[in-house]
């Protein structure tokens, strides 16, 4: 048989650009199959074929000749472009540079439970076949034509990948997972993605298949430009001209590398010491980082105990404006909100002022503040903290700490007060609460300052004090135990007094009640 073909906008170099006819004769290839046209998006061609055939063929004593001309044949272009993805940067354009960037996909960790972390690299079945028609070495889907993996992007194809699955080898099989890997150039500010893909149904039909698939976000981040983290596709493949035969699957979304900081908060004060009565104004400076419009912000920001926020106090300015900045007051958390946006590469300032209360001193004086807000391309959410910011304080002439204050004495006549001729005891261990180590003078007596008001307990070490027991009391039973409890008000102060008696000496008065 011969072929003469008649094409009226055939060139050998769009055969390449992915516009492809496909006219299968079974001497060519053992398999037969439809005609089928596969256009770029955006891209508008049509084909018309027509073929001329003759043919001899013995009848009775003579040779017969037939000659004809097929039905001229229009294949118009339809939507059905070969699969591919693409890496896009937070606001769905190309990034400036993919230099560095590679993509992978792997098949899960089979010891990992999640089903989460990387295994082995998928094995992919190569695309580089004989192109017979043109006597070339046609290549597969691009931009990666040999399906190779990992894939290297390029700035020549904007970012876009494709990985091709075998149907034959079970790869395109319900239930298959797989893990797609955006690894980032070393010292890049982008970080790595991890992309599940999970294949949910695969269906057959005429001269092509469907496959449904999920794709989640591993990360918690976005992975389209409407900010979803998980999405559902289907895809139709059917036989390409440039797999010649082979019936493969690719994915077919976009992945978005966002900078993992946006919009960045620091926090500073206009005093670095402060006590009780003063008044500190704290300044929260907003950047954005990014390359959109932020709106949407909230700041919350967690005073130190004993800081208390002034009213009418706030202030907000951006480029050299003020900006009106609302704020709610809960507890010891004040949030800011504002209807202005900051630009890219701007800055929002918001200062407030906080007095600090007698309760300061008993607090750590650090207070943290954490900004939320989104993109305003795409409702992105951002966010960066906390930023924290620290106080000294200083107790000057107002503390609400009070002192603690006793002795450890030899009680003769057991009414639990030293008495004219009671000697202290020097070198008693008494035990604070909260684990506090206390000694007693030469004289028994110990104080400690700078004490938090409310109940505090003591206890005598007697071990501490050999040769000598708790003496009893005649006058209060509470006082018979060798811990105290006492309350201290603030800025007060309490006393714990022990009483000991000689060893001896008790024995003898237990032998004197027994009497």
């Amino acid at each position: 048989m011969i072929l003469n073909k008649q094409n009226s906008n055939y060139s050998p170099h769009k055969w390449f650009q992915r516009l492809t006819a496909v006219f299968l004769v079974s001497s060519i290839l053992p398999q037969s199959t439809v005609a089928l046209a596969q256009v770029q998006e955006g891209k508008s061609s049509e084909i018309t074929n027509q073929a001329s055939y003759s043919y001899t063929m013995p009848v009775g004593r003579g040779n017969y000749t037939f000659e004809g001309t097929t039905r001229k044949v229009s294949v118009k272009p339809v939507r059905l472009i070969d699969p591919f993805g693409q890496v896009l940067g937070c606001n769905g354009k190309p990034l400036s540079d993919y230099t560095g960037f590679s993509m992978g996909l792997y098949e899960p960790n089979p010891s990992d439970p999640t089903g989460t972390e990387l295994g082995k690299l998928v094995s992919l079945t190569s695309t580089e076949l004989p192109d017979i028609l043109n006597n070339k070495i046609a290549r597969g889907i691009e931009p990666n034509d040999s399906n190779i993996n990992p894939f290297p992007l390029t700035n020549a194809d904007k970012g876009t990948y494709s990985f091709l699955l075998d149907p034959n080898k079970g790869q395109t099989d319900p239930g298959r997972i797989y893990i797609l890997v955006i690894n980032p150039p070393q010292n890049s500010s982008y970080e790595q993605r991890r992309i599940k893909i999970q294949i949910l149904e695969s269906t057959g039909q005429i001269n092509n298949s469907v496959i449904r698939y999920i794709a989640t976000s591993l990360d918690g981040e976005p992975i389209s430009s409407t900010g979803k983290t998980s999405v559902e596709s289907t895809v139709v493949f059917v036989p390409n001209a440039e797999t010649v035969g082979l019936d493969l699957f690719a994915f077919e979304f976009s992945t978005l590398m966002c900078e993992p900081n946006q919009i960045q908060i620091v926090k500073t004060g206009d005093r670095v010491v402060a006590e009780p009565g003063d008044t500190v104004i704290y300044r929260l400076t907003l950047k954005n980082t990014g390359d959109a419009n932020l709106n949407g912000l909230v700041v919350s920001d967690t005073l130190p105990l004993g800081f208390k926020f002034v009213d009418d106090s706030i202030r907000g300015e951006l480029k050299g404006k003020s900006v009106t900045i609302a704020a709610e007051n809960s507890s010891r958390t004040v949030t800011f909100q504002t209807d202005a946006a900051i630009p890219p590469g701007d800055v929002l300032n918001i200062a407030y002022a906080a007095q600090l209360t007698p309760d300061a001193v008993r607090g750590s004086g650090i207070n943290s503040a954490i900004v939320n807000g989104q993109r305003a391309d795409n409702g992105f959410r951002v966010k960066d903290g906390p930023a924290t910011y620290q106080l000294k304080i200083e107790p000057g002439i107002v503390s609400d700490c009070g002192t603690l204050i006793g002795r450890v004495f030899v009680d003769k006549n057991f009414d639990g007060e030293q008495q004219p001729g009671e000697p202290g005891v020097p070198n008693a261990v008494i035990f604070m609460e909260d684990g506090n180590r206390i000694t007693t003078d030469p004289n028994g007596l110990f104080s400690v300052a700078n004490v938090l008001p409310g109940n505090h307990t003591g206890v005598l070490d007697l071990s501490s004090v050999p040769g000598y027991t708790l003496a009893p009391n005649h006058y209060f039973s509470e006082r018979n135990s060798k811990s105290r409890l006492v309350r201290l008000e603030p800025g007060g102060m309490a006393r714990m007094n022990f009483a000991v008696t000689p060893t001896s000496q008790e024995q003898n008065n237990e032998t004197d009640q027994t009497r």
